[in-house]
């Protein structure tokens, strides 16, 4: 619109000074810009893409190529347009990176009415996560450079990157109910060795079990009753809270944190077991934006300002935990593993929130498995709670110095909680199942009095 407002105040002066050559080029530059703007707008309007559909998920390691046709319907043939197939940029540059790439995303070419142009590149899975593959952003203009034109070809795709499942030798994780106030709704297993009482014989019972001595006291057959000891399965409870993942240590502490978590699942899930998920984290995939059909973008855009309005929302203000049934079945831990391939850090519920919103859908015969990168006051406290409301609590935590443990396990203690384990490394994996308190034994010396 500036042309042709320069050009019509040009031709106004000409006109006024009687000057036939300066009119002359003015009518010669006005129908350039009107044939420049003509031809930019076909030329960006005739663009379509052909996407292939990608393979997703993939694995850690793993390749995928991204195949892309783009034709030119038009009746001209285009001089020259330059595609951009977008990436998200955080993960081609964090370091380490999450997603390589071997192969050009972005080219320029010139084609021909009726032809089209192949581009080729490959995708290499660094790191788990959810990551957008498009638009393909398309610029063309008049050779003059007077005009440009942008459009978006095509639907983004989206590439689900899982996490690794490590193998979790000499899981252990065996917790006891509290005795007390706390009763039982189910006693799934019990241990003979661990008497908690005595009742009335029921037919059916095992002559084992008959307690001889409170039969020949009261003159009638009682039987004795088992402590429960061992429990059906786990609910992961990982906290992925930003305030507890120094940026000093990521994304190692985060990534850590999740294959701890995915080892955890599986083995509970291979025992035959129920197994279930709860965090505090954000699922990627509630980043996504509205899908809106592609239209052109005039030449006061940008191939930045465009690619910014297409890509996945930075933020994300969803109170909503992740949560996953705990229930059986090799289909649960493939939902949790999903789960936790788009799982990001988020800033919104704190554990305490989280545990106060889900405690009433967390089964109370399943051991709780904390997975926690630092245990603050309020956390402990909330695991406490826990433990007092009838769950067998369990904390694992995730990249701790030696004083950090201490104080962790300090606050631990004072709410009850003594199944702790520690797991700095991915090769720590294989001494998970070793308890850093044993029954008894408070191996810093440290008091209550700690937190």
């Amino acid at each position: 619109m500036r042309w042709f407002l320069g050009i019509g105040a040009l031709l106004l002066i000409a006109t006024v000074l009687e000057a036939g050559l300066i009119v002359y080029a003015s009518y010669t530059l006005f129908a350039i810009a009107i044939g420049s703007r003509y031809l930019a707008r076909e030329w960006v309007r005739s663009l379509e893409i052909e996407r292939e559909p990608i393979e997703s998920p993939i694995e850690v390691g793993q390749s995928i190529e991204v195949k892309i046709r783009l034709h030119n319907r038009g009746r001209w043939p285009i001089a020259w347009v330059l595609v951009e197939d977008l990436l998200p940029t955080l993960a081609l540059r964090q370091r380490p990176t999450r997603l390589s790439m071997k192969g050009k995303r972005l080219r320029i070419a010139m084609i021909r009415a009726g032809k089209s142009i192949t581009i080729k590149y490959r995708l290499h899975g660094e790191m788990r996560g959810f990551y957008q593959i498009g638009p393909l952003v398309a610029e063309t203009g008049d050779l003059f450079g007077l005009h440009r034109r942008h459009r978006l070809l095509g639907r983004p795709q989206y590439l689900q990157v899982n996490p690794p499942i490590r193998p979790l030798p000499n899981y252990d994780f065996a917790s006891e109910r509290p005795v007390g106030e706390v009763q039982l709704a189910h006693w799934l297993f019990e241990d003979p060795t661990r008497t908690a009482g005595v009742r009335p014989y029921r037919l059916g019972d095992p002559l084992q079990r008959v307690h001889w001595r409170a039969t020949a006291r009261t003159g009638s057959l009682h039987s004795r009753i088992y402590e429960p000891t061992t429990l059906a399965g786990a609910t992961l409870l990982l906290d992925f809270h930003a305030d507890g993942y120094h940026q000093r240590g990521e994304p190692y502490r985060s990534e850590l944190a999740v294959i701890v978590t995915v080892a955890l699942a599986n083995a509970v899930q291979e025992l035959g077991q129920q197994v279930g998920l709860v965090s505090n984290g954000r699922d990627a995939a509630d980043r996504l934006r509205q899908e809106q059909a592609p239209s052109p973008v005039d030449g006061e855009a940008t191939r930045d300002s465009v690619r910014q309005n297409v890509q996945m929302d930075e933020a994300n203000d969803r109170l909503r935990p992740v949560h996953v049934e705990t229930r059986r079945g090799i289909e649960v831990f493939a939902n949790i593993r999903d789960y936790l391939a788009r799982l990001e850090l988020a800033d919104s519920l704190a554990l305490p929130q989280l545990v106060m919103e889900m405690l009433p859908r967390m089964p109370r015969d399943a051991t709780v498995l904390a997975v926690l990168p630092q245990v603050p006051v309020e956390s402990a406290v909330a695991l406490g709670l826990i433990r007092r409301q009838g769950f067998a609590v369990s904390v694992i935590l995730i990249g701790l110095s030696e004083d950090e443990r201490a104080v962790a396990q300090g606050r631990l203690i004072s709410e009850g909680v003594r199944d702790v384990r520690s797991i700095n490394r991915e090769s720590e994996l294989a001494l998970l199942g070793k308890n850093l308190l044993e029954p008894g034994e408070n191996p810093y010396g440290i008091e209550t009095a700690l937190i």
